[in-house]
């Protein structure tokens, strides 16, 4: 990014609808190489070493794992934001300072999660009722993965950190470079070296450091406007606390969801390794929905950080409209493929006719409901990019708290059916939007006054 780019700024001055695309496109398919890499774990334990395998890595374990970094992630917006505003304004010192920052903070947290991660991991599992054929291989994988949190953190918030002013496309190519890297590995490791559940995670620690390194000289070498220095690397007390007004509401909604997965995941447990299964392709799958969701959250983030901090606060509320239409259009042709080829795609992870006829059924009940999150992806991203994070935060823990978390702890043991736990996430998603776009409005109408 050179210091014309930054005079020249495209997402505060060019055509909105294109300039999204432009920055929409490389992050959703880098997500998608990323959970491409993530499905390659379930694809090859699930199909060469068997059912158990597949519950063992794409089950307690992977929903334990993206807790884990999705409240990272949401903690990590907070330097975003922070960046993408500075960025928008032109301020050299204080993105200087913001970087270094949220790079410190990033190696701090990911030595802390690795060993508490370490140390609790056969006791959250235990306490998810991980079924007793897959606990074993559960806590092995968990464990391994752990080692390799601070390769994880760090590409999440650099990766993060250059989308901020503008580059999405850097880290599309390291996703890239990293999924092949990690197909590879998990071939060798588990059909040469017939490693199973260990060679797996093995195989995605040493492709994550990879990614993590690449980032880290991008942010060292690329960019004038932007250079990380490793000597430089320390808090800054004042700009942590600013990232953090803005990331830690982030984290904790994301972490919310992530704790009512887990309960959710324990639930689908009590019926058995089948379902266990059915459930870890589920996640698998419906992951193309929340990619493609999720790099619009993105890339509306950005373009309301920016534009905020450029005080085009115009320009703010024409991208939300414009990358909601685009949004409702994309996301409904993915939910209608899922729907239409849901069999087949199951396929893909186990021959189990049980397991598969159980997915279907899972994934063609709650899909459809997608459409509503949609609006809480796009609103809330946009509500994030201007800074106002503890409102829409609260809004999402209520759905989440009022909703869904009563209906698993209250009705579910009363009525033990899979209908009963699924209905859960459309519930507390209609609720969460529907107060989400009162109060969008209402910002909308305070800031243009």
């Amino acid at each position: 990014m050179t210091k014309e780019n930054i005079t020249k700024n495209q997402i505060t001055e060019g055509v909105i609808w294109r300039q999204l695309l432009i920055f929409f496109f490389p992050i959703v398919i880098g997500t998608l190489f990323q959970q491409l890499y993530n499905t390659v774990d379930a694809v090859i334990v699930g199909r060469f070493v068997g059912k158990q395998a597949l519950a063992s890595v794409g089950g307690s374990a992977a929903v334990l794992s993206n807790l884990i970094i999705g409240f990272f992630t949401g903690l990590s917006a907070g330097a975003t934001v922070i960046i993408s505003q500075h960025y928008g304004a032109k301020n050299a010192r204080n993105l200087h300072e913001s970087l270094h920052t949220a790079y410190a903070f990033s190696i701090i947290a990911s030595l802390a999660i690795a060993i508490l991660g370490w140390v609790l991991t056969p006791f959250l599992l235990t306490a998810m009722n991980t079924p007793g054929d897959v606990l074993t291989d559960s806590i092995l994988y968990l464990r391994i993965y752990f080692l390799g949190m601070i390769s994880v953190l760090i590409f999440n918030m650099g990766s993060g950190i250059m989308r901020a002013i503008g580059d999405s496309r850097r880290p599309l190519y390291y996703l890239i470079v990293c999924c092949l890297l990690n197909i590879v590995l998990d071939i060798v490791m588990v059909l040469v070296f017939h490693l199973g559940i260990a060679g797996v995670a093995v195989a995605t620690v040493i492709s994550q450091s990879v990614s993590a390194v690449l980032v880290t000289r991008a942010l060292m070498t690329g960019y004038d406007s932007l250079k990380l220095s490793l000597s430089a690397i320390r808090i800054a007390p004042a700009m942590l606390r600013a990232e953090l007004r803005i990331g830690f509401p982030s984290g904790l909604q994301s972490c919310m969801y992530g704790i009512t997965n887990i309960i959710i995941q324990a639930a689908v447990n009590g019926f058995g390794t089948d379902p266990a299964a059915a459930w870890a392709a589920y996640g698998k799958l419906d992951a193309i929905f929340w990619t493609v969701c999720g790099a619009f959250g993105i890339a509306i983030t950005t373009f309301a950080g920016q534009n905020y901090g450029a005080k085009r606060y115009d320009r703010v509320f024409k991208s939300v409209r414009v990358c909601l239409g685009m949004s409702l259009g994309i996301c409904g042709l993915l939910l209608v493929f899922l729907m239409v080829f849901c069999r087949p795609l199951y396929h893909i992870f186990t021959t189990d006719i049980n397991v598969v006829d159980i997915g279907v059924y899972m994934l063609r009940y709650i899909t459809p409901s997608y459409i509503v999150f949609i609006f809480i992806e796009i609103l809330s991203g946009a509500l994030r990019g201007i800074g106002d994070v503890m409102i829409p935060t609260l809004i999402t823990l209520g759905g989440v708290c009022c909703v869904r978390l009563p209906w698993i702890l209250l009705v579910v043991p009363r009525w033990h059916e899979l209908s009963t736990i699924l209905v859960s996430y459309p519930m507390s998603w209609v609720a969460t939007a529907v107060l989400l776009i009162f109060y969008y409005f209402y910002r909308k109408k305070r800031m243009i006054v």
